[in-house]
This record gives structure tokens, sequence and C-alpha cells, in this order.
């Protein structure tokens, strides 16, 4: 390798000398002996311990089993749009043409994926309604700040650099507030009305009161709370009056794909999640892609990349990733789901996604509260169970019936998000009517035991929900809890020979958020 530029190997020997030689003659690597290494490194038994491909592939097989994930079950967190990530549009990721090529490529070595990405990006601003398109952002958060960026960028070329306040309702994603305090602009919040829609009169106070100071709105269409807000035309057209803009969080652009366009129906701008609704798997916390799209007007303020000028508009806000396409290598997955899918395909996935959610809510209705539905009663693509009567009546928790859900083979929904004391269910599209009826099953046995504690057959101290999930391990030895081993481990519903076993019992989480373990060396080994 080093013969192709010309230079010699470090340590090599230089020409005319009697052997190998470092920088400063120290200690023949190269390089000062002052930057070798003297300290060990990879001291995990997990480095030393599998040493064939055989023990390699069983430990890999044995963290796998411990592990709840989609090719298990469904995972029916809400506002997190957990579909499948099909195994035919993830494939070409693993190909050397994408996985090994470098974010710095020269540009006639990255024609190709150059290619896919404007193609993937037409696709995107045609299925959002917008006019242009950055995949730069690596998070929907990027996505939040390149494109409240892109506004306060607008407002400065405008001569109205003043406008700095940006309106929030209060069920927003709490990245929303983090992204416009990080663009530099005030934060202010928007009442929430009873049923869950953003409340207009609020708004419009907010609004007259800091019309002069207004930048933007930001706003989750469908709302944070699963309903489809009708007033969101009005919003749109009572910020843009008052000469703000605004932008629509594409958490939720899983129930409007193919129905609605944001561009079109009055937002400016938009993170697209392909960690979600495109199909790129995001648990374990990556890789997420939250291109920005925006309206005409905002497009020359898009990020742009000084060492990738063709990335970007010149008069870009400049780079909010290392790279000037992000995740690209992760790319070809929401390309081929795109692809795949077209766009009959992508609109039968919404409307599959909002039905499956609307089945869970009116299945579940009468067990459990579903705290919001839009006037027609419907919800979109996700709704929230509420539990806090429930909590208040019994002492049972959302926490309880997460934990209890693991025993019944499930992953629990998203707790206590947007409203605390509720657990917010999306299926998705991904589930069938068969899985969908196991997780309703499972539901609705959990309240007959609720009721079991409501009864005073059992307290709730003593209830196997509190005591969920239930390993293999807590079944051998004494038994003396209050229910039978069998109630346990295999509840109505759960076949015995195709249970999910937990590898570990409930924990105390609160405590571990507030007791944080370091695993640095403590501060003394860094004494003189």
């Amino acid at each position: 390798m080093f013969d192709a530029f010309g230079i010699a190997a470090p340590g090599a020997a230089p020409e005319g000398s009697d052997g190998p030689e470092g920088a400063d003659g120290a200690d023949g690597g190269g390089w000062d002996a002052s930057l070798s290494r003297n300290t060990a490194y990879l001291t995990h038994p997990v480095f030393h311990t599998h040493r064939s491909e055989t023990q390699m592939l069983r430990y890999l097989r044995r963290l796998s089993e411990r592990d709840y994930a989609l090719d298990r079950g469904m995972i029916p967190l809400g506002s997190c749009t957990m579909k499948l990530n099909a195994t035919t549009e993830m494939e070409a990721i693993t190909w050397p043409e994408f996985a090994d090529l470098h974010p710095f490529a020269p540009t006639n070595q990255t024609e190709g994926i150059r290619a896919l990405i404007g193609q993937l990006g037409d696709w995107l601003t045609e299925i959002t309604g917008y006019d242009a398109v950055s995949l730069q952002p690596n998070a929907g958060s990027q996505g939040e700040l390149a494109g409240l960026l892109a506004i306060h960028a607008y407002h400065e070329a405008r001569g109205e650099g003043h406008r700095r306040v940006c309106l929030i309702p209060a069920s927003a994603h709490g990245t929303n507030a983090a992204s416009a305090v990080m663009a530099g602009l005030k934060v202010v919040v928007v009442k929430t009305a009873a049923g869950g829609d953003i409340d207009m009169d609020d708004l419009r106070a907010k609004v007259e009161a800091h019309g002069p100071e207004l930048a933007a709105i930001m706003v989750t269409y469908p709302s944070t709370h699963g309903v489809f807000e009708e007033t969101i035309t009005d919003l749109c057209a009572l910020v843009h009056d008052a000469g703000g803009q605004v932008y629509v969080d594409g958490a939720n652009l899983n129930a409007l794909v193919g129905l609605a366009q944001p561009g079109r129906f009055g937002a400016d701008v938009s993170h697209l999640n392909l960690h979600k609704t495109f199909c790129i798997p995001h648990g374990g916390g990556g890789p997420g892609v939250g291109p920005v799209a925006v309206r005409s007007h905002l497009a020359p303020y898009l990020p742009n990349h000084p060492l990738a000028p063709e990335c970007g508009p010149s008069t870009g806000v400049g780079p909010v990733s290392a790279a000037p396409y992000g995740s690209a290598s992760v790319l070809p997955i929401s390309w081929a789901y795109i692809r795949l899918m077209g766009g009959a395909g992508l609109t039968r996935a919404t409307q599959v996604a909002i039905l499956n959610a609307n089945y869970i809510a009116a299945r579940l209705r009468e067990h459990f509260p579903v705290l919001y539905a839009g006037a027609s009663g419907l919800v979109a693509h996700e709704c929230i169970l509420d539990l806090r009567g429930i909590t208040a009546e019994t002492g049972v928790t959302v926490d309880d019936v997460a934990k209890r859900l693991v025993d019944y083979g499930f992953h629990a929904p998203t707790m206590s998000f947007p409203v605390a004391g509720t657990l917010m269910v999306e299926p998705t599209e991904s589930e069938d009517l068969g899985e969908l009826d196991r997780f309703i099953a499972a539901m609705i046995s959990i309240r007959d035991e609720i009721n079991a504690v409501r009864d005073g057959v059992i307290t709730a101290e003593a209830s196997p929900l509190r005591s969920a999930p239930h390993t293999a391990y807590a079944l051998t030895g004494e038994w003396d809890r209050a229910y039978d081993r069998t109630t346990a481990v295999f509840p109505p519903g759960v076949d015995p020979t195709d249970k999910y076993w937990p590898p570990v019992a409930r924990i105390d989480g609160a405590y571990g958020d507030r007791h944080l373990v370091c695993s640095c060396p403590a501060p003394e080994a860094f004494e003189d």
C-alpha cells in the first residue's frame, strides 16, 4: 500500500541506512515513542472467549435469544413506528459498493450512490409535496435542527432576523423544544385543549402576543396524541398571516404517506424519519436518518458541506452532520422499500396502519379507556390507553402492565408518553390480524388480572402483575407466591412450545436512572 504513495512503510530501513529508525530515532516504529500505547486494551473476557467461528456463532445466538425483536413478535411502541425491515430491502447494505464506500471518496467514485440518493430524494419530495430535500441529517433531531436553521436563515435574508419565537404545543416531542433552543430560538408553549388537540384560542393569543417576533411553529401531524387535528390548515394560515413558518414534525408520517402531503396542506418544512416510516431499522439507537424536506423558498438554506459542494446549495446553512450525505450506506433500504411498494403499495400500507390502530382501539376501549379520538371517534395510526383511573382504583401501574406483557410474549407499548400514566400503542401495517388479536387477548387477560386486584381477590403487591416479568430461574427452588407457576409464565394464550423467556426480572429503573455507574477508571487513577 505504501508503495502506491511512493513512501516507505513505517519501520522500513531508509536507503543507505543500517536499519529501521523511527521519526525521532527512538523506537524504529516511524512515530514518536511517547505515542506508543503502553496500557492494556480489550481486557473484557468477551474479547478472549470465543476463539472459533462455532463459538462466536453460538455467542451471537445467545444474545439474540435474550432480545425481543420484530422477528419474534409485535413491538407496539407508540410514536416510534417499529415496522418490518424486510430482508430484501436490507440485503444491499451488505454489498461492499455501499458498505465500504468512504464518505469523502472522490466524486468520480460515488456516481452510483449519488444517483440513488438523488432518486430517493425525488421520491421523498413527491410523497411529501415539498420541493427539495437534504438527506444529510443523521437523525430526526438533526432534521429538526436543519429545518429550523433554514427558517432562521430565511428570515435573516428577508431582514427579519429578529423573529426568534418558536411556538411548540405542550404535547410535542421533547426534541422539538431542544432543537429550537439549539437553533437560537425562544420556545413558547401552546396549551392542549380538552380533546387533545392544540388549543386554538391559546394559539391565537400567542400569535397575537408574539406576531412581530414569530419565527415558526413546530407541530406534529397527526398529533402526538394520535389524532388527526381538523384545524391543521387553520393553524398554518394563522402562523403564515403573522409572518411565521410552519414546521411539521414527520414522526407520524406513517399515517400520511399516500393520503396527505404536508407540503400541500400548509407546511413549509418537515423532517422525515427514514428509520421509522421508510423502514430503516432503529432498534438499539441507530442508525437514524432524518432528511429535511422544504418548500422552494427554504431550499436555498438546506444543509451543505464545505468538503462536498455538490451535496447542497452554496447558500446553505452549513453541515449538520460530519458526512455530506449522512448515513448514506443505509439509504438503499429506504430506496428498496419505496421502489418495491410503489405509490399504490405505500398508500395501502398507510391505510392498513390506521385500520390496525383503530381495530385495537375499538376492541380494547371497553377494557381500557382510549384517551383521545377525533370528532368521528376514530384515532390515527396509534391510540393511547388511559390507565390513570385504574391505577387510582387498584394501585396497578403502567409499569405493571408493561412488564406483565413480557410474560405474554410482547414488547411493551410506549409508557407515559405523551401523557403520564398511559400506554401508547402503534401496531403499524406490519402486523396481521392474528398478531393483533393475540395482543388484544393478552391485554384483556391482563385486565382480568387487574380486576382480581380491584375485587380484593389478591393485592396488587402479591399479584403476578407486580412481580412480572417472570424468568425461568424464578421457577426453580421454593415457590412462595400467591399464584402458581403456570399463571406466572404460561398465562392464557401463551404457547408453552413457543415461550419467550425474559433474561431478567423486574429491576428498579428509577433507581438506575438516579444512581449512575461509571465504567471508566476512578478519578484517583489520574492523579500524578
